[in-house]
């Protein structure tokens, strides 16, 4: 499988790439090691691998959480490398972290309204759109975000990532921690996120489904792209199942069908 970022002939400009990137933590300690990834209009893309691989350094690079050495993150034309947080909400990238992701003090509404505290004027119509895409939240809207359900605080993370109308929405494992069921909601409200027009890039220790929901994928080695493609082509690719995707070997085996993309 190829690596290769650029862009295909016919294809439309990139949302989000990076390219290249070297980073880390540490001074002298790199977690990537020359990852690239890229994702154009309307895709949603999952980023999988074993502990360790760089996974979440990768979307902590690209939301300019984590010093980025060598290479380059552009959102769309824009060159947006190392620029802080709060200058990439502005620009339109939007970030769920694994953990502490909601203000457990504050109510549903109140957690949504501080998402958009950079456009107030707009905090009516942008919560009439949360309220339509999560209405169980809707439900919740004036009960403290610290009472909720960890799928329900998921969502609330997701929620207020969007009331500023990212053009991409980068996820760190939203899966993490839920039993199977609230998992699965999980995945079908990233879909249908996706489906609204927002590009995803998500990070997901859930490798088989992961694969199921998304357009391509990355597969992560020492912070390095091991491999790319689309869902079935690495969910069906014997060296992907065999050295990163363990147990997931016996569901293509009984049958690749269940491995398509849900719609």
């Amino acid at each position: 499988m190829t690596t290769d970022t650029q862009p295909r002939a016919g294809q439309q400009t990139a949302v989000i790439e990076a390219k290249d990137v070297v980073a880390g933590y540490l001074p002298g300690v790199n977690i990537l090691n020359g990852c690239s990834l890229v994702a154009y209009p309307g895709e949603m893309i999952g980023i999988i691998g074993p502990n360790g691989a760089g996974k979440s350094t990768l979307l902590k690079a690209m939301f300019g959480l984590v010093k980025i050495r060598s290479g380059s993150v552009h959102l769309g034309t824009e060159d947006i490398t190392n620029l802080k947080a709060n200058t990439l909400v502005e620009m339109g990238v939007g970030f769920v972290p694994q953990t502490n992701n909601v203000f457990p003090s504050l109510t549903v509404e109140e957690n949504l309204m501080m998402g958009l505290f950079l456009r107030p004027k707009k905090v009516r119509e942008r919560l009439s759109s949360m309220w339509d895409l999560f209405p169980a939240l809707h439900e919740r809207r004036t009960r403290s975000a610290g009472a909720l359900s960890g799928g329900e605080r998921q969502s609330l993370a997701m929620a207020r990532a969007l009331m500023m109308e990212p053009s991409v929405l980068l996820l760190d494992e939203p899966s993490a921690g839920l039993s199977p069921v609230r998992q699965d909601e999980t995945f079908i409200r990233t879909r249908r996120i996706n489906k609204t027009g927002v590009c995803v890039v998500m990070v997901e220790q859930n490798a088989r489904r992961c694969l199921q929901i998304c357009d391509r994928g990355y597969v992560l080695d020492q912070g390095k792209d091991a491999h790319t493609g689309t869902g079935r082509e690495l969910a069906n690719d014997p060296k992907v199942i065999e050295l990163y995707l363990g147990t997931l070997a016996k569901d293509v085996e009984s049958g690749g069908e269940d491995l398509v993309p849900d719609e």
